[in-house]
């Protein structure tokens, strides 16, 4: 097995879900997802990156991704069910997003998500080069740091939690809150989206290990660690070059036609997730719709739903009440030919999704709780015409960076409901302000700009953040703790 001087771990490897024609591996680019933030960084220097393929059963053979080495782990159907679907993200993910939906607690699912992780840090073990730098991604993992620090204490390792960090009060119901704390600062630099999370850890620290702790360090078991915020961003030109495209231009301007060349078009693209506040977003337009506020005629929604953890109960439960209440309200407010929402359940590829961003007069980005939301910042990046109104949700994590769009609290409907009024019928002006102000900020804090900062932080001597991020130097604002 070849090693490598980096090594990313996280839950999923990068690849598109169908293969190429030639079987050759393809990277995967979700919205917003973590292989799309990672693709500018890891197309400049080699790296292996240790993940999940996907399927059930051994772990496939897979080729390289131009520089990049895959090292698939394996799951058991059993396994998928107890650490993927069970303990990550029917126990940690709701809690972690202020738990929005109740988390469940099983002590069966803890073993496996243990012995997952396990099996995580083992493979990175495994292809790391003495000396060499791991990079651990997101709360799926978060055993894996404090296990290879076991293994190969010779190496550099770093944490990124790309979702909330929960306060004090909610991590302590978690059953395995001491291992799953001390996993994490098995790390030499956690990175989280904000500022407030490295605070909420650093309370924790001190109250269930004893660690002398600050927002920005971390002393326990003998070792400090560091902790700091590094928001998470984009690949701003690449967004920006595809989003002028002709052929994208093109497909824009035919989907203003095919949905009837409306005077306003609202955009909203998610996951399928509860936390993504799509059920108040419903409400919201529905009422404005009975109101009369909103004329079908005049005004269309696009809600786009990209399909997200199918297998897990509580997805298919919303997936069949989002339908429904889509449903619900093109029967009541739609007419023949013109529905008042296009709900579209599917993947879309980068180049749709720029058309839509091109073709949204507003885009609707009102989660109930998240990390940063990358969409949002696709977005802003996208409209080089300068066009388009954000309305962005208080408790997204890029409403700190972006402060310029129409920010709302998404658990008040009546807010929302004046906050997408204000958007539609903002001056043209004053939109233009804003746009250009959000466009300016992501400019200089673009994917590279993360990647540098973070990879400084962890690897003092600047080489290793010098081979994936080129020649530039990290903006000034964006914060890390010394």
């Amino acid at each position: 097995m070849r090693q490598s001087s980096l090594v990313v771990v996280a839950n999923r490897l990068p690849l598109d879900d169908n293969a190429a024609p030639d079987g050759a591996c393809e990277w995967r680019r979700s919205p917003g997802g973590l292989a799309g933030a990672l693709h500018a960084i890891l197309e400049q220097a080699p790296a292996t990156w240790v993940g999940w393929a996907g399927g059930v059963g051994p772990a496939p053979t897979l080729t390289d991704i131009g520089g990049l080495r895959l090292r698939p782990v394996s799951l058991s159907r059993d396994e998928l069910r107890g650490y993927y679907e069970g303990f990550a993200n029917s126990t940690l993910w709701p809690l972690y997003h202020d738990a929005v939906q109740q988390p469940v607690f099983d002590r069966n699912w803890w073993e496996t998500y243990r012995s997952v992780n396990a099996r995580f840090a083992e493979a990175a073990a495994e292809v790391a080069e003495h000396g060499g730098v791991v990079w651990v991604q997101d709360y799926h993992l978060q055993l894996v740091p404090q296990m290879l620090r076991e293994l190969r204490p010779d190496l550099l390792i770093g944490f990124f939690m790309h979702v909330p960090f929960p306060p004090p009060e909610l991590y302590m119901q978690l059953p395995r809150r001491v291992e799953l704390l001390r996993g994490m600062l098995g790390a030499d630099l956690v990175g989280f989206q904000r500022e407030q999370a490295a605070h909420n850890v650093a309370q924790l620290a001190t109250k269930l290990l004893g660690a002398h702790a600050t927002d920005d360090a971390i002393t326990v078991d003998g070792r400090t660690v560091r902790t700091g915020a590094f928001p998470v961003s984009i690949d701003v030109a690449e967004m920006r070059a595809l989003a002028s495209r002709p052929d994208v231009l093109r497909r824009s301007e035919q989907l203003r036609h095919d949905l009837g060349q409306p005077k306003r078009v609202l955009l909203s693209v998610d996951r399928l997730d509860y936390t993504k506040g799509i059920e108040h977003r419903l409400t919201a337009y529905s009422e404005l719709l009975r109101a009369g506020h909103v004329k079908v005629r005049d005004t269309v929604l696009v809600q786009v739903a990209v399909p997200s953890r199918e297998r897990v109960e509580s997805y298919q439960d919303l997936r069949d009440r989002i339908e429904g209440e889509v449903g619900r309200i093109n029967g009541e407010f739609g007419r023949v030919g013109e529905p008042a929402i296009h709900y579209l359940n599917q993947p879309f590829a980068r180049s749709q999704l720029a058309a839509l961003y091109r073709t949204a007069d507003v885009m609707v980005v009102t989660p109930l709780r998240d990390g940063m939301n990358l969409v949002a910042k696709e977005f802003v990046a996208a409209r080089e015409d300068g066009g388009g109104a954000l309305v962005l949700s208080e408790f997204a994590g890029a409403a700190a960076e972006l402060p310029q769009a129409f920010l709302v609290n998404p658990h008040d409907v009546d807010g929302l409901k004046d906050t997408l009024l204000r958007a539609m019928s903002a001056d043209p002006a004053d939109l233009a302000a804003r746009m250009t102000a959000m466009r300016d900020h992501l400019a200089g804090h673009d994917i590279q700009t993360w990647a540098r900062a973070y990879l400084t932080a962890l690897d003092h001597t600047g080489s290793l953040a010098e081979r994936l991020a080129g020649d530039r130097a990290p903006a000034a604002s964006v914060a890390w703790h010394r």
